[in-house]
């Protein structure tokens, strides 16, 4: 009870009106009418800010009082580090680590100033008389603020980011996410953060263009809060900077931001230890050779190391740092270019350095093998009804979601049910992302980065997102029926979820004619037209886009004789039980059941 005798009610800093009345034990219908008389307009899954939720709260008679939402034990702990830099310095002891400079990458919608941040950033912590030459792309770099260092990583976008992710590299420590005052949060906002988020690494927001007339700062940080950014002056976790790059404010703010988040995260690594990190990015030139930017993350590089990096290797002929001036040896978070690969390798391979040449070949010559045999095999994905067996295992703690729907009034309902979903004992439901859409390569990319399911509710897959995921073991799910989704879900994180399966065809035949066999009735001559027909598969028989039967097939006859299988080209005969109302002109699809993810 507060001071007046009101009961307190936690609020969190977003609430929807159905979590109100339970919150204050009343009828949703009667928040709908309180909202209203305050010229709200809201339906029963209606998200409300801090401040609405707490109006309404005092006319029913209660006082609000903001919720405190401790992080989780686990999320703390991985918060310190990414799982790939973790084990890359598992075996480092303790006293020799040492605190790196952060990595930082920006990133957001494409018109909301990035690319001028970056520049303005860049600019600053340049000498007067150097500035002018400050004119070719660098792809990283350094800046210097109150005598510590941070590394700026310039990625075109999130689809970068999180590509640098799919091959196994973590390359960002902080990530600031920019956002236009005069704009707001928009679609491609929201998805940097849902790839932030999965990375999880620290977010900062940097509110750009503050000095444009039609600036609205409080009401972008409100959009931040609804899609889980609450600004700190709100009682949030989530620091938020005015900056205006056009008009150079903010900047110092922004990099201080960093230095903050910074201390309370753990950023460390072994200068004496084994070189190793990250390739940003790599270009063949005509006069130079082979020139890669990387990051070295830890141990100290320098000229004349051995190094492999993907399928390249190569001695480091020289280096230069982001000013393109000579240096003979590279810290721990510090961006630089090489010449001396052999090949050119891809962004987000990672490098370390070898103890000779010969060891280095033979390194190349395994990962070419392996590489051969992951593109012969695609890779398995992993299916709904296997997460709650990986969990008993320990090999997930989690089952991250990427939800896409046909439009916003199927999309809220859906992650609210989903965000309800976690039991005590089995995985935590994780939404990362969601948006409405079809399925596209961006939503399997980070799928396939963060070990996530796919959930299309009344959506469509684009032609090439199939593919990807195909090729990258990403399990896409498909509904019409919300309560199915949130059903599906349920068995998973409880470990009652059956396999689910689908027939596959394997073959196709053309009804060439049909001939009447004694007690045997009617038996099909066919053509395969594709694939091939098996004995101990099932048939459909279609009819002008219809189908007429599906069933078993009881016989398959090539030339008289029984046979298992005919292949594409062949004629033959068929049977099937309890169907023999064949025609010419139809067709017959051979098909499996297969199990599916």
């Amino acid at each position: 009870m507060s001071e007046n005798g009101r009961q307190v009610v936690e609020v969190p800093s977003v609430v929807t009106v159905r979590q109100l009345a339970d919150l204050v034990k009343a009828s949703p219908i009667e928040i709908i009418k309180h909202l209203m008389s305050n010229g709200v307009m809201a339906n029963i899954n209606q998200q409300l800010d801090y401040d609405t939720a707490a109006i309404v709260i005092q006319e029913l008679g209660f006082e609000a009082k903001p919720e405190i939402v401790a992080a989780p034990a686990e999320e703390k702990e991985e918060k310190t580090q990414s799982p790939e830099w973790r084990r890359m310095i598992a075996a480092e002891a303790a006293e020799n680590l040492v605190t790196r400079p952060p990595v930082v990458t920006i990133l957001g919608h494409v018109d909301h100033g990035k690319t001028s941040l970056l520049d303005v950033i860049r600019k600053s912590n340049v000498a007067a008389g150097e500035a002018g030459g400050i004119t070719q792309h660098v792809a990283a770099y350094q800046v210097e603020h109150n005598g510590r260092k941070i590394t700026f990583l310039d990625t075109p976008g999130h689809e970068a980011f999180t590509a640098m992710r799919m091959r196994g590299a973590q390359a960002t420590d902080i990530a600031i996410l920019v956002v236009a005052a005069d704009d707001g949060v928009m679609p491609q906002t929201r998805e940097a953060y849902a790839h932030a988020k999965a990375a999880r690494v620290p977010v900062i927001v940097a509110l750009n263009k503050i000095d444009k007339p039609n600036a609205n700062q409080d009401r972008v940080k409100q959009q931040l809060a609804e899609i889980g950014l609450a600004p700190d002056e709100w009682g949030g976790k989530t620091i938020v900077v005015p900056v205006s790059a056009r008009q150079k404010k903010g900047i110092d703010d922004l990099l201080e931001a960093i230095l903050l988040v910074t201390d309370d995260t753990t950023i460390k690594a072994n200068p004496n230890g084994v070189a190793a990190g990250t390739v940003i990015e790599a270009e063949l030139d005509k006069a130079k050779g082979v020139i890669a930017t990387i990051l070295v993350q830890n141990g100290t590089l320098r000229a004349g190391d051995t190094l492999v990096a993907g399928t390249a290797m190569g001695k480091i002929r020289a280096m230069f740092d982001d000013h393109a001036k000579p240096i003979k040896e590279a810290a721990p978070s510090m961006p630089v270019q090489v010449l001396g690969l052999s090949d050119v390798p891809a962004p987000g391979d990672l490098f370390r350095v070898v103890g000779s040449d010969r060891e280095a070949r033979m390194i190349v010559a395994q990962r070419k093998l392996d590489l051969k045999a992951a593109e012969a095999k695609p890779a398995a994905a992993v299916s709904l009804d296997q997460v709650f067996a990986r969990f008993k295992a320990g090999e997930q703690k989690e089952l991250p979601l990427i939800v896409k729907a046909d439009v916003q009034g199927s999309l809220e309902p859906i992650v609210s049910s989903l965000d309800k979903l976690s039991v005590t004992d089995g995985p935590r439901v994780n939404v990362l992302y969601a948006e409405t859409g079809n399925i596209t390569e961006n939503d399997v990319m980070l799928a396939t980065a963060s070990n996530a399911i796919l959930i299309g509710f009344s959506v469509g897959v684009d032609g090439a997102a199939q593919k990807l995921a195909e090729t990258n073991g990403v399990s896409i799910r498909q509904y019409d029926i919300i309560y199915r989704v949130t059903e599906d879900i349920e068995k998973a994180v409880k470990g009652l979820l059956e396999p689910e399966y689908k027939p596959v065809v394997i073959g196709r035949a053309e009804v060439r004619a049909v001939f009447k066999i004694g007690k045997l009735g009617n038996i099909a001559g066919c053509l395969v037209r594709e694939g091939e027909l098996r004995r101990n598969a099932k048939m459909r028989v279609v009819r002008q886009n219809k189908v007429e039967f599906t069933g078993e097939i009881a016989s398959l006859k090539h030339e008289k004789e029984d046979v298992r299988e005919v292949q594409k080209g062949f004629e033959c005969g068929v049977g099937l039980k309890e169907f023999d109302a064949f025609k010419a002109g139809d067709l017959l699809e051979c098909f499996v059941v297969e199990r599916v993810n």
